[in-house]
């Protein structure tokens, strides 16, 4: 027979009350249980615990050097008890969170704010990279959540639009196009724009529009990124056509947003993959990124774009 964990319970409520009796109470249980198992224990052992006096159990010398042990042992499962109640709390956990850098600046802030009012003891670790890396490795599983721009759903994952909106039109202060709420193509004939990169498959939707409707945009400068093309916006060297989380952002930073006559819908896909074992606050997560969403599809509304 080898110790077990009732042995070391029974030894450590001896040590922590003084007597059988109280021991007894500690561990819910009657005294002829708890002098059985000492018995055990010590004979297991082969160490002589307690000295019996009037009545009183006297731990001795080995008793002594045994309870630090103990007590140290105690200490880890009790953190391991309060690890386990703070998982079922959502108190602790980790998610992996992939996504366009875009997101990262925009839809996830808001939500993350969100999710941690809510179990601020989750971690979250995002990884923003561009597709097709983004799509590659939520095929591989590597992520508890995915968002993208791509309506395609990945295989082995499956999707869900979490928001849509027109592409929206952002302008330095007191440009020319300030004064009418809603531009048309025609508005944008000879003037200075920055263009995202033609390989966009936003640009070239917008290019589609612009030579059916016969407008020349004067392009000055041409970027990768909305981040890039709101701060040359921001200097006075044009205006542009960006996604509207975007356009909320410049809009707070002092640009003027306005709204296109054209629909040009941008869409965001939320993405979970089939095979990765779900952690328990994917589900808080997608909640308060749709709550996000909602919220910022109402600025816009409110922004009249």
């Amino acid at each position: 027979m080898n110790l077990t964990i009732r042995h070391i319970e029974v030894f450590r409520a001896i040590m922590v009350a003084g007597s059988v009796t109280g021991a007894a109470r500690l561990l819910f249980t009657s005294q002829p249980t708890v002098s059985r198992e000492l018995a055990r224990m010590e004979q297991v052992s082969g160490l002589n615990l307690f000295e019996r006096e009037a009545g009183r159990l006297l731990p001795t010398a080995q008793a002594l050097l045994l309870i630090d042990e103990v007590e140290r042992a105690f200490v880890g499962l009790e953190r391991i008890e309060r690890f386990a109640q703070a998982i079922r709390n959502f108190e602790q956990g980790r998610l992996a969170i992939t996504c366009l850098p875009l997101f990262s600046q925009t839809l996830l802030p808001g939500a993350c704010k969100r999710l941690h009012r809510a179990h601020p003891g989750v971690s979250v670790s995002i990884t923003a990279q561009e597709s097709p890396l983004l799509e590659e490795s939520l095929v591989a599983q590597q992520h508890d959540l995915g968002l993208t721009e791509v309506e395609q759903v990945p295989r082995g994952a499956v999707g869900e639009l979490l928001f849509s909106a027109d592409m929206v039109c952002v302008l330095p202060p007191g440009h020319p196009l300030q004064a009418k709420p809603v531009l048309a193509l025609e508005d944008f004939h000879d003037i200075d724009f920055i263009n995202l990169a033609s390989l966009d498959t936003y640009r070239q939707q917008l290019d589609q529009h612009f030579r059916a409707a016969g407008v020349n945009r004067r392009t000055v400068i041409e970027t990768t990124s909305a981040a890039s093309v709101c701060a040359m916006v921001r200097q006075g060297l044009g205006v542009a056509i960006i996604n509207p989380l975007s356009g909320l952002e410049a809009g707070q930073g002092g640009l003027i947003m306005r709204r296109l006559s054209v629909s040009v819908p941008y869409r965001v896909m939320l993405i979970l993959p089939e095979h990765r074992p779900a952690s328990a606050v994917v589900g808080p997560l997608c909640d308060a990124l749709r709550e996000q969403a909602r919220a910022m599809a109402a600025q816009l509304a409110g922004n009249g774009v």
